[in-house]
């Protein structure tokens, strides 16, 4: 029993991969984009159905905007690295929510929300496409997929736990339970949130230079909140988001690559940061 979970996960690893454009490796993907997709745009109209949408004011029309910019540039971007028709299924929508929550999500699929809350930090026309490259880099670098497909792993690993400890006493099996699901959150889950993390910024800064906006004005944008969440954050290790603090230093980093990155595009100046 134990060999064929063991070999069910290993089969399930090595055939259910698919190559992220962005990077060139090889991520887990045992839920496809046929099945993530439909699901996604369901729950997107659900959550609007449940919402205060914000439509036909400035802030509305400015999310749109910036929204259709990028995914222009991310179309470009694909299209010139070989991945033509990768965005065929993708299902833009760009909508602003009446909420004091400060966020926003790009769902898979390109379903995307901005909440009135994140905008006084946003501040300006560049911070929203800052926002807006991060959370539509998640989407196009299956993020979604990939936490979704770990998921499934995790819960065939603890299955694989429960049964290797089905000997022992319950006090035992409990104690290996509680190990697996502590070693499995702080040694892979949340190490692997960040890196998402990390990676969408990159590919966020490469998206908004490449549709025109200054990616100097990120690092910023992630001082203004770190400034707002009044500079409290848990430990990085116990945490599914780089420390503020590393996050700026890292954008400060990243932004001559995404300069040079939109040069190639014919981008060499940037709309006024106001």
């Amino acid at each position: 029993m134990k060999k064929a979970i063991l070999t069910l996960v290993i089969t399930l690893v090595v055939v259910a991969c698919k190559t992220n454009p962005f990077t060139g490796k090889k991520t887990i993907a045992l839920v496809s984009n046929e099945q993530l997709f439909p699901s996604s745009f369901s729950q997107y109209n659900q959550v609007l159905s449940e919402s205060k949408v914000v439509t036909g004011t400035k802030d509305a029309e400015m999310i749109n905007r910036v929204g259709q910019r990028i995914a222009v540039a991310s179309e470009r971007w694909l299209n010139a690295n070989g991945y033509q028709g990768y965005l065929d299924d993708y299902k833009w929508e760009y909508k602003l929510i009446d909420s004091e929550q400060v966020n926003a999500w790009c769902m898979p699929g390109g379903k995307i929300a901005f909440y009135t809350g994140i905008l006084p930090i946003a501040q300006n026309e560049t911070g929203v496409a800052a926002i807006m490259g991060h959370e539509v880099a998640h989407a196009l670098a299956n993020h979604g997929q990939q936490r979704m497909s770990t998921g499934i792993l995790q819960q065939a690993g603890g299955i694989a736990v429960a049964v290797a400890a089905g000997n022992e006493s319950p006090e035992k099996q409990q104690m290996w339970m509680q190990a697996y699901g502590i070693g499995t959150t702080v040694g892979f889950a949340l190490p692997f949130s960040r890196s998402h993390e990390t990676e969408a910024d990159k590919i966020g800064l490469i998206l908004m230079a490449i549709a025109g906006y200054n990616p100097e004005e990120a690092p910023e944008l992630w001082k203004r909140m770190k400034a707002n969440s009044g500079g409290q954050s848990p430990p990085e290790f116990l945490s599914t988001h780089p420390h503020p603090d590393t996050r700026i230093n890292t954008l400060n980093e990243l932004v001559p690559n995404a300069k040079a990155e939109a040069k190639k595009y014919g981008v060499t100046n940037f709309r006024p940061i106001n």
